[in-house]
């Protein structure tokens, strides 16, 4: 099997499909989507997102040091591109896509009603990297949409939601389940 090499690129695909939500009020605040996110740590819960310092919503997320970060579904995948490609310089987002800012809980900014699953966020530190520069953040509330639970168990059903995701350039929603963590290992009865 031959490989052909490649230039140094960003090639860890699929990724989620987020939008991000920032500002002092909802009010007072704008969406991002953000491709660059992930999580860092998880005691203490920790993740982060990467932003070009020219956008927008960086100035913003800079000045409050806090963030949401809203995992987005196929039926928020218009939104979701239109906030990557318009910028809140000229747009009210929230109005122009239709999507419902709720008021943050333990954060200023607000979160996205219809996301299934918010994540609040106060920044912790800012490396400057090149292009981007990475904001990492201790995760402080998460907001579950009660639809998504498990009635017997209390456990967030994410495979329900219909997440999106985003592989170089192109929305997917996400596949098949094949196993859930330790299949491979564990014993048939």
């Amino acid at each position: 099997m031959a490989k052909q090499s490649w230039r140094p690129g960003t090639m860890i695909y699929p990724l989620p499909a987020i939008l991000v939500s920032c500002g002092s009020s909802i009010e007072d605040s704008n969406l991002i989507t953000i491709g660059w996110t992930g999580t860092i740590c998880s005691d203490p819960a920790m993740c982060y997102i990467s932003v070009r310092p020219e956008r927008h919503s960086y100035e913003i997320i800079k000045r409050q040091m806090e963030f949401t970060i809203n995992l987005t579904t196929e039926a928020m995948a218009r939104a979701t591109d239109w906030c990557g490609v318009r910028s809140g310089r000229d747009y009210n987002k929230w109005k122009e896509t239709g999507l419902t800012p709720g008021k943050g809980v333990k954060v200023a900014c607000p979160y996205i009603e219809e996301s299934p699953l918010s994540i609040e966020c106060r920044v912790k530190e800012i490396v400057r990297l090149g292009s981007h520069d990475m904001f990492i953040a201790d995760v402080i509330n998460v907001l579950a949409d009660e639809k998504y639970l498990n009635p017997e168990t209390g456990a967030f059903e994410m495979e329900r939601a219909g997440l999106l995701n985003y592989s170089h350039g192109t929305y997917f929603t996400q596949g098949e389940k094949i196993g859930t963590f330790g299949w491979t290992v564990k014993k048939k009865k």
